[in-house]
């Protein structure tokens, strides 16, 4: 059998059944045990998916309910005071939700990608208990289809630098406490049967770690790989080179380590340690984060490469990570064009290229059967045709992107925003919200009717403006000063502008989760960006026509519409992203020409795209800045950019957003308190600041008094004159029924301390 092997799999469903039954759930419609359900029939569907692509290295213990980090931190049982006194799915759901008596843990991004996971809360008091039911389980499940699995774990040292110490202590103080439960848990999955492989993902060895960090990392697999004879450890890296780490694990007793070969390039520099050492390699060379077709003629030449040093009988061809990044099947596509089509693959397909590449590079080009032979010639014809294709080059584009002179706005800040209050006359701590309003099943009903061809545009047109309608009478009666459209006509906010983009393509059913049950849709660029005609005006003049409070009008930055899509990867990043910017800055330039005084350009992907080596950020945050203010370059003095970020510490980044010179930014800080916001005071960050208040990825609904005192916390760090008030994010996936008697509750907040600073 050819050696071959997924880091991790998708678990939403390839219709999303996950997500819809865990809503289901979550709403009281359906009974615990349809979750699980559900869930046992992904599972085994999964894994007889891999097994029939030919797949030697599957994984148990990659699914997950709600989230990895999240399941590890049932695992040991480090769970938080607040949630100790909940059981089983109440307990998971609660720490993931939050629920009426406590607040969600906190959630950020899982390294450079838009997935998020749950952060480990942990102090010196805490009493970790092993909970191995759910691995032991998986592994039972699979080995009753015939399949044994590998068990996939989060490593110690990663969860320990995920985590956050609620004592204010360091995280890896505890290492000790924790590894003796990572022994335990070892010792029992050791008992399940003959010669098991547990792949353990250590994704943190490919960041600029500390010496304290990189000293843990011999103690612990040492310990590790010791625990019983009948375990294969291989230890898994991903997204970036891993060298510093790598060199001292292959000092280890693991048998083996995975790594990224296409994010990570500089991996190549570790072969020579790897050959002497006698250690597997998990080579990743079919990319698990974008949804390009696999060059496999390429593919094969880095094998060789590879192989070159590193014996072909200790080499293991895999995915570069988890396929958890991509959507499940080009199989629902039916209205791509078909050119585009064939230059794609989602996570079955990449299955096959995997089990494709493994033959080609282990048996030979002569050794295939008729079928993968054709495969194979029709995998080069495809990228000769993506190469070669008109659809992607655009001279026009690209002459009017190179020779675009204006790189930055009119005027300082402190110009600018005398003007701005003049003559947009808004109070202190100002109420607003980030965008959105909840997507009901009618709005989203009426668009997928429009899409199918079902309704006429007219009747589909009335539909949307009765909502924003709707909208903008709630949030006057309910006393918000600065207003939103709401957003029904859009299905997310990247796949709505690239639907209207030259060069961008989306799908109809390419999901892929981002944090629970909460799934995005990202469009693709496969060719040079232009802005055809204005994508946003109609609907934003339309609701401002209706009011006379300000009307915000909202865009998406460039940074995030291109961290949010899969980028072509025939062209630079930062090239793809100045085309972005270009087209947006038309955008602004109209919006402002239409009437509209405020404009939010959303950058809430900005952070998630940093790399994640130090040498590499000043790069990144050159162009990143140069492209959010080629965006907004078009606006007057007198027209107010706001922007918003996403789960970000702020602290590294705070001079980079003081460059983009955005009048106002609002952030996520409401599962925070005031950290987040702290940073902005010591700097003396003089733009306007908007942190969140209260976190809409809860359902829970904040009291007045609850918002009153955070809104005190935040005017410990910074002046009323400064601040706005709005939620953390957008609203966008919350019900109408817990959005409501938040704001309400948010307006009332705000009166009571304007009342008091009297």
């Amino acid at each position: 059998m050819s050696k071959n092997y997924i880091v991790g799999f998708p678990r939403i469903g390839e219709q999303r059944e996950l997500k819809k039954v865990l809503e289901s759930f979550w709403a009281n419609k359906c009974p615990f045990r349809e979750v699980n359900k559900v869930a046992g029939e992904l599972k085994k569907r999964h894994w007889l998916q891999q097994k029939n692509a030919g797949i030697e290295y599957i994984s148990s213990n990659d699914f997950s309910l709600y989230d990895n980090m999240l399941d590890t931190i049932v695992l040991l049982g480090a769970i938080p005071k607040r949630f100790q006194y909940l059981k089983d799915e109440e307990l998971y759901f609660s720490m993931a939700r939050g629920n009426r008596s406590s607040v969600a843990m906190e959630m950020t991004k899982w390294f450079n990608t838009n997935y998020h996971y749950i952060v480990p809360e942990l102090s010196l008091n805490d009493n970790y208990i092993l909970n191995s039911k759910k691995i032991i389980k998986e592994y039972k499940e699979a080995k009753a289809l015939g399949i044994k699995t590998k068990i996939n774990l989060i490593g110690p040292i990663t969860f320990l630098a995920l985590s956050k110490r609620i004592d204010r202590g360091d995280t890896f103080g505890l290492v000790n406490k924790i590894l003796p439960i990572y022994e335990e848990l070892l010792n029992e999955i050791a008992q399940l049967d003959e010669n098991i492989t547990v792949q353990i993902d250590e994704p943190v060895f490919v960041k600029d770690n500390e010496p304290k960090v990189l000293s843990l990392i011999k103690s612990t697999y040492d310990r590790l790989s010791t625990v019983s004879a009948n375990l294969k450890i291989i230890v898994t890296t991903y997204f970036e080179h891993s060298n510093e780490a790598t060199k001292i694990l292959i000092e280890t007793p693991i048998w083996g380590v995975g790594l990224d070969f296409l994010h990570g390039d500089e991996n190549i520099n570790l072969l020579d340690e790897i050959a002497n050492s006698g250690k597997k390699l998990i080579a990743g060379v079919v990319d698990g984060r974008n949804i390009w077709k696999n060059d496999i003629e390429q593919t094969i030449k880095l094998l060789e490469s590879i192989s070159s040093v590193v014996s072909k009988d200790n080499i293991i061809i895999s995915s570069s990570c988890s396929l958890l990044h991509t959507p499940f099947t080009l199989q629902y596509e039916e209205k791509l064009d078909a050119e585009i089509k064939n230059w794609l693959s989602y996570s079955y397909e990449k299955l096959d290229e995997i089990s494709l590449v493994s033959k080609v590079f282990f048996e030979g080009l002569n050794s295939l059967n008729v079928e993968d032979k054709k495969d194979y010639e029709d995998n080069i014809a495809a990228n000769h045709s993506r190469k070669n294709s008109s659809l992607i080059h655009n001279k026009e584009v690209q002459n009017r992107v190179q020779n675009h002179s204006k790189l930055q706005r009119d005027g300082l800040y402190e110009d600018r925003i005398k003007i701005q209050k003049e003559l947009l006359q808004y109070k202190d701590l100002a109420t607003t919200t980030i965008g959105s309003f909840p997507q009901t099943q009618e709005v989203r009903k009426g668009r997928r009717e429009f899409k199918n061809n079902q309704i006429r545009y007219e009747d589909y047109e009335k539909q949307m403006k009765q909502y924003i309608d709707d909208c903008i009478v709630f949030q006057e009666d309910c006393g918000l000063e600065v207003l939103v459209h709401g957003e029904p006509e859009r299905n997310d906010m990247v796949e709505y502008f690239g639907e209207q983009l030259q060069g961008y393509g989306f799908s109809q059913n390419g999901w892929v989760q981002s944090y629970g049950s909460r799934c995005v849709k990202p469009p693709f660029i496969y060719g040079d960006i232009s802005r055809p005609k204005p994508m946003t005006i109609d609907w934003i003049t339309y609701a401002q026509s209706k009011t006379k409070n300000i009307m915000k009008g909202m865009l998406t930055g460039p940074v995030t519409i291109l961290n949010w899509s899969f980028v072509r990867d025939d062209k630079p990043r930062d090239e793809v992203s100045k085309q972005i910017a270009v087209a947006l800055s038309d955008e602004i330039d109209d919006l402002q020409n239409a009437g509209i005084k405020i404009i939010q350009v959303d950058e809430a992907a900005f952070k998630e795209g940093y790399p994640l080596r130090k040498q590499k950020i000043k790069i990144y945050e050159e162009w990143a800045v140069r492209d959010f203010k080629i965006s907004v370059s078009s606006a007057k003095k007198e027209t107010q950019i706001h922007t918003h970020m996403c789960y970000s510490e702020f602290n590294d980044i705070i001079k980079t957003i003081e460059d983009m010179d955005a009048d106002v930014i609002s952030i996520e800080t409401a599962r925070s308190g005031n950290e987040l916001l702290k940073v902005f005071k010591e700097v003396g960050y003089k733009q306007e600041v908007g942190p969140g208040i209260y976190d809409i990825h809860s359902p829970r609904i904040p009291s007045v008094e609850e918002m009153v005192n955070q809104i005190k916390l935040l005017l410990e760090v910074l002046p009323k004159e400064q601040l706005w008030i709005n939620p953390d994010c957008g609203l966008k996936t919350r019900k109408w029924e817990e959005v409501k008697p938040s704001l309400e509750n948010m307006v009332k907040a705000v009166e009571i301390v304007r009342e008091e600073l009297k």
